[in-house]
């Protein structure tokens, strides 16, 4: 491997004496607190049942996004049936949920929902045992209840085709994890002089660069990184997604933990970066919310009209931001109905004044919910 002439960041001498500039980071640090401060305020005023359906919709991206990062695509109607069961958040019917959406599911709800109790190495095993139910992550065993033991080589995060393999990244090796562990985990459950959301962003940083598992590292480091974020929001209820915001700028992401993993202590630059990021989350958060009033107005409008359980299904579909152009043939597809169903369904919503043929051109017609819906 072409190492140049530098070092990993947890070879260097004084690892992992953290150092960062501070006032530096003040105008950041205030940024992002006073925007959620006003993301706050503003769910102060919906009422408790807003609030819950924001944060199903805030943990739902979440559970979706932090598996995305990682190349792994999960059903939002499992997710979201699964968060809002745990949540108790009536959304009428379910969709089926398998044990791998319910795994991630356990280990995003036990960071953030119990974010007060200590960060163990029992709770983080928990935690690997739930993203990989079946022992194997895709064609490969891993060891579950433990850590790696690097016993096919040092554990290494790498790009490219094989034979022309890019090394970004190489871990500690396995025989320095038990230490490297308990110091991050003492340090983890101490008060210390780290502001609350500085100390979120060196242990998502500190775990991901210490990569103690065959698999799973990168989704767990979030996982402690939002538990962090919970704690200091001094809430248990998320109403944003840094996940989400990190898979929006997946490329930046990898980039400044590259870098900052081969410079000296000095993490200044990717805690500029995680509060940057953590602020557009919150940014993002808003139009969440717009849409959770959105749809909850729709539903108070037509409460009193009686739709079957496809029209729900298609209509909320269509509030929560349908891909795509919504056709007779897609109706009839994700509802799982004829196409002459389809089209009843439709003609009936139509008649009523809830949809209208779209505008856009195309060889099908499509369908929309109407403005003044």
């Amino acid at each position: 491997m072409k190492r140049g002439a530098y070092i990993y960041i947890w070879q260097a001498s004084d690892w992992p004496s953290w150092r960062f500039d501070l006032a530096a980071l003040a105008s950041p640090l205030a940024e992002v607190s006073r925007a959620q401060g006003l993301l706050m305020g503003r769910l102060a005023d919906v009422g408790m049942a807003l609030r819950d359906r924001a944060s199903l919709s805030a943990l739902t991206e979440d559970v979706i996004k932090t598996s995305e990062i990682e190349g792994e695509r999960l059903s939002v109607e499992s997710v979201r049936s699964s968060v809002a069961h745990r949540l108790g958040v009536d959304i009428g019917a379910l969709a089926p949920v398998d044990r791998h959406v319910e795994g991630v599911v356990e280990m995003v709800l036990d960071a953030t929902a119990n974010c007060s109790a200590p960060v163990t190495r029992e709770r983080l095993f928990g935690w690997h045992a739930a993203l990989f139910p079946t022992g194997y992550s895709g064609l490969a065993r891993i060891d579950l209840g433990g850590w790696r033991d690097d016993a096919t080589g040092p554990m290494q995060v790498v790009s490219g085709p094989l034979g022309r393999q890019r090394v970004h990244f190489q871990a500690p090796p396995a025989d320095r994890l038990e230490p490297e562990v308990d110091r991050f985990l003492a340090w983890a459950n101490s008060a210390t002089d780290e502001p609350p959301l500085i100390k979120a962003g060196l242990a998502h940083l500190w775990f991901v660069t210490l990569h103690p598992f065959d698999d799973g590292n990168g989704r767990i480091a979030r996982a402690v990184g939002d538990l962090f974020l919970a704690r200091a929001d001094g809430s248990p209820q998320r109403f944003y997604s840094l996940s989400a915001q990190i898979q929006r700028e997946r490329k930046a992401y990898y980039d400044i933990l590259e870098r900052t993993q081969k410079q000296p202590l000095d993490v200044t630059e990717w805690l500029a970066w995680f509060l940057g990021a953590l602020h557009r989350a919150v940014d993002e958060a808003q139009h969440t919310l717009d849409a959770v009033l959105t749809k909850t107005r729709f539903w108070q409008r037509w409460a009193a009209m009686p739709m079957n359980e496809r029209q729900v299904k298609l209509v909320n579909r269509l509030l929560d931001g349908f891909e795509g152009k919504l056709t007779s043939s897609k109706w009839a597809t994700i509802a799982k109905c004829s196409p002459d169903t389809a089209l009843r369904d439709i003609t009936d919503l139509l008649t009523r004044g809830v949809l209208r043929r779209s505008d856009a051109g195309g060889r099908s017609t499509s369908y929309e919910l109407n403005g003044n819906a």
